[in-house]
């Protein structure tokens, strides 16, 4: 008989691509990782492993293996679930995944009714972008994910998970208020009426990879120009500031600017494009009431939030 922990060790190889990775995964040691391997090789009566270099390859019965291995996490985490439904107390630990901005608009309110409402369900909490928190909440580091897609910009599907929009907030150009001096004060003297009028400003936007990053650079180029992009980061929080500052301009997510009145001006894009905002939990794992909880918590909290930004 093939022990269940040993196949998932192997999954996570083949998912993470090294030993020591594997081990930083789940707070073993590397060579803890490769005994466990050792021994999954001897139950099974055929090579798992060979050695490339300084990695660690999987064999073909090894890839074999491993598809069989996400059939059974998926069936057994159905089954925790359908067990964890049954019962009549809603409890456990739910390891969330989410961006800035929904952390700083939804968390709050969220974690303080799930305190009220769920008492016995621990959150844990940790700040991911969006594209690196879907894989991970798929490889099972996470339980659900707060994620989020740009208009005509599809954020990465994976078969496991499934998708629940949560909400939809505009996108903005963010430039600073009429008589803010700053490092732009030489740059423009009129008034900024469209994105097209930043041409020769410095914009400030995520690092390259980031969907908003290459979001905002089409914008750009459509509207006839390529971004000065001179700030990069991922901080949102101090984007604001570069741009309330009178340092750059950027474009914002509304949801920035939940309990939080912006000391700048915001302006309209084109078309009135749109963020999506969604949820993503594993299939297997939906039904378990502490995730049905929290999403029924953030859908309340989402519902709260409005529509547009106090002083747009």
């Amino acid at each position: 008989m093939l022990d269940v922990k040993r196949l998932r060790l192997l999954r996570e190889l083949h998912i993470r691509g090294t030993l020591a990775d594997v081990a930083l995964a789940l707070q073993y040691s590397p060579s803890a990782v490769s005994q466990q391997l050792a021994l999954l090789e001897k139950e099974a009566g055929v090579k798992l492993l060979r050695k490339v270099g300084r990695r660690v390859q999987l064999t073909p019965q090894a890839e074999i293996l491993v598809a069989h291995t996400a059939e059974i996490l998926e069936t057994l985490e159905r089954a925790e679930a359908d067990m964890s439904a049954s019962l009549t107390t809603v409890a456990g630990t739910v390891k969330l995944a989410v961006f800035q901005s929904a952390a700083l608009a939804l968390l709050p309110e969220m974690l303080t009714a799930m305190a009220q409402d769920y008492p016995e369900v621990r959150i844990e909490m940790v700040q991911r972008e969006p594209e690196t928190a879907l894989y991970e909440t798929w490889a099972r580091d996470f339980d659900l994910v707060v994620a989020e897609q740009y208009p005509g910009h599809a954020a990465p599907r994976h078969p496991e998970l499934d998708r629940v929009v949560l909400t939809t907030d505009a996108i903005r150009l963010a430039v600073p208020a009429p008589g803010v001096a700053g490092g732009m004060a030489n740059l423009r003297t009129e008034p900024i009426t469209d994105v097209a009028d930043t041409a020769a400003l410095p914009w400030v936007m995520e690092p390259r990879g980031a969907a908003s990053r290459h979001w905002a650079e089409q914008a750009c180029r459509q509207a006839g120009f390529e971004p000065d992009v001179r700030f990069e980061t991922a901080d949102l929080q101090a984007q604001i500031r570069l741009i309330e500052s009178g340092n750059a301009v950027g474009l914002m997510p509304d949801l920035m600017w939940k309990g939080r009145p912006p000391a700048l001006t915001l302006i309209d894009l084109p078309g009135l494009p749109r963020r999506t905002v969604f949820t993503s939990a594993r299939r297997a794992s939906r039904r378990r009431p502490a995730i049905l909880a929290c999403r029924e918590i953030l859908a309340r909290t989402a519902l709260q939030i409005p529509e547009s930004p106090v002083g747009a």
